[in-house]
């Protein structure tokens, strides 16, 4: 537990150190496009110089780092649960889910989570988590391989997650690496259809307006829309690269968090059902043979990189990249090598008392 509580911290104080550089980067690519604000701001301060300059920056980055950290975790989650048309369901669709739930939260002293459930065939979960409480996602898949204990043991596992609160860490680790990836595209879910574009084309208006006060050419020449081009191609892509960049380091450390976070959620909910075998069993049962519909590309980012099993929802792999083998989570072997660990100390301390 000691290092999975490292590896968290480790992973905020990464996150918030690339969030800031990715604000802090924005800031810096639309200054020229910032300026008319900046010199409003600057002569409405009762101080000038190097002071107004740090009241603006001050001004700009703090509102907008937490603003981006609030929208990385409400856009990421909404957009995980869009991602498996997962639906939040309530007990009277699903009782035994709900009551399975609810007796496990109560053990794990735990506000319970709300339930959803996606139609999927494939049997998966995972756990949400932000600022407003948490949410257990599973597959009808999942509801039809396991029952009884097994099931119990599956939840419990994502109920640990949540209880650690790797569930949300997990979730803010995974906005970034899905964002390069192209697996998000929040203009394009934010604005349907025509909008973004309409959106698109008011913006680049508006810049090319402001570009006015940094472009020494007559406004409206030839010259001085190329060089609104330039300035605007130079952005975007600096822009892209630099959101490359800020991504590697968080990619490693959300894998290195993933493997540690499961062998500790495996451990919580072995340790809170007292049955390793049970989980054990839901392990062999998922996971035996190979499943239709893995995909074993490296899958961190994502609905995958957040699964009690790795190959995600996907009802069929895809081919479209190099396969590789998955490292955003530890083998299943491992995995039931340390609870049958578990289940030996766990017998020893019975047998003790």
């Amino acid at each position: 537990m000691r290092t999975l509580t490292r590896r968290m911290l480790w992973t905020l104080l990464l996150l918030l150190a690339v969030d800031i550089a990715v604000v802090a980067t924005a800031a810096v690519l639309l200054t020229p496009w910032l300026a008319p604000v900046r010199d409003t701001v600057a002569t409405a301060l009762p101080f000038g110089g190097a002071s107004a300059r740090i009241a603006w920056w001050v001004a700009i980055l703090v509102p907008a780092l937490v603003a981006f950290v609030w929208a990385q975790l409400r856009y990421t989650s909404a957009q995980t649960m869009a991602e498996v048309d997962a639906r939040l369901v309530g007990p009277e669709e699903y009782p035994d889910l709900h009551e399975r739930v609810q007796r496990l939260a109560q053990l794990a002293d735990l506000t319970p989570p709300r339930i959803a459930v996606t139609d999927a065939e494939v049997p998966n979960s995972f756990a949400i988590g932000t600022l407003g409480g948490a949410t257990v996602v599973v597959s009808e898949g999942l509801l039809s391989a396991l029952d009884g204990d097994e099931l119990d043991a599956v939840l419990a596992h994502e109920l640990m997650h949540v209880a650690n609160r790797d569930a949300t860490v997990m979730t803010l680790a995974s906005f970034l690496p899905s964002l390069t990836n192209g697996e998000y595209d929040p203009i394009a879910d934010l604005f349907p259809g025509g909008s973004r574009y309409a959106l698109g084309l008011l913006a680049l208006g508006l810049a090319y307006v402001f570009s006015a006060r940094v472009l020494e050419a007559p406004f409206g020449s030839l010259s001085f829309t190329l060089g609104f081009l330039f300035l605007f191609a130079v952005t975007v892509l600096f822009g892209g690269v630099a959101l490359g960049v800020f991504t590697a380091p968080v990619v490693v450390l959300g894998r290195s968090l993933s493997r540690a976070r499961e062998f500790a959620a495996d451990r919580g909910a072995a340790q809170l059902t007292g049955d390793p075998a049970a989980l054990v069993g839901a392990l062999e049962t998922l996971d035996g043979g190979d499943r239709p519909g893995t995909d074993k590309r490296s899958a961190y980012a994502g609905v995958r990189g957040l699964c009690f099993l790795p190959y995600g929802f996907d009802t069929e792999a895809s081919s479209d990249s190099l396969a590789i083998e998955t490292r955003s989570h530890p083998p299943t072997a491992e995995r039931i090598e340390r609870l049958q660990s578990v289940a030996r100390s766990l017998e020893q301390g019975q047998s003790e008392s």
